[in-house]
């Protein structure tokens, strides 16, 4: 499956250390909610995309394997371009329908995978460890007094880097590079975590109040840390799965 992540933005200048009150920290739950509903609609999909006879020849046997494979990527390039001041209700259509068919796609994971009781514990270990990891690096991103804003260019040259580099390695299929881009992509996007947790901590101050603003703010947020989660757990599990 390929990885995808929404074009990476600048964090405003502003203080890293501002002060935490209820209502940043109703942002962050609501964001971290719908990220956490995001997963679990991935997880029953990527299940039901394999298990579920008839919708497993429908999303394998048909050309509708296109749309999942290309459709979260075209989502997110189009709603880039398209969408300069989005509604609460076009941010969750985009959020949900890139959930929605990420989750499917995975299911190519549980067929990979799935096959053996190692595979499962390799899936369920890279989940475990991804977990932690993003709940580390996403707390440090909240509480850290250091502005990170500083590190966006460098993420963002990395992401490209690991997308020319997969691409290249589609061709020359090379065990060692492919071995440096999951550990690169494991760098990247633990930075991402951090990086974007700090960034929503910036945004609710930036919109004031601003309750549309606040509803849109969420659900993007929740896409992009619910992007960070599903790479990195990807990456993780290439590292330790090694060449499946």
């Amino acid at each position: 499956m390929s990885d995808y992540h929404p074009q990476a933005r600048g964090v405003p200048a502003g203080r890293a250390d501002m002060a935490v009150d209820a209502g940043l920290r109703s942002f962050m739950l609501g964001v971290y909610n719908k990220m956490g509903l995001g997963l679990l609609l991935s997880a029953a999909l990527a299940y039901a995309s394999v298990t579920v006879e008839p919708i497993a020849q429908f999303v394998f046997g048909t050309p509708f394997i296109y749309v999942v494979l290309f459709g979260p990527l075209a989502i997110l390039l189009i709603s880039s371009f398209a969408l300069r001041n989005p509604s609460p209700t076009a941010a969750n259509l985009i959020y949900w329908s890139v959930v929605s068919l990420l989750g499917i796609s995975m299911g190519t994971i549980l067929l990979t995978y799935g096959r053996t009781p190692d595979g499962i514990l390799t899936v369920a270990k890279a989940f475990l460890i991804t977990s932690a990891s993003f709940g580390a690096l996403s707390l440090w991103g909240y509480t850290t007094k250091r502005d990170l804003s500083g590190f966006g260019t460098f993420l963002f040259m990395g992401l490209v880097g690991i997308i020319i580099a997969s691409l290249v390695n589609l061709f020359i299929a090379s065990s060692a590079l492919s071995f440096a881009i999951s550990v690169i992509g494991v760098l990247v996007f633990a930075g991402l975590t951090a990086y974007d947790t700090q960034g929503l901590k910036y945004a609710y101050y930036q919109l004031g109040g601003d309750q549309r603003g606040m509803a849109v703010a969420t659900t993007f947020g929740a896409l992009r840390l619910y992007l960070d989660f599903i790479n990195l757990f990807l990456f993780i599990l290439r590292l330790m799965g090694g060449r499946r």
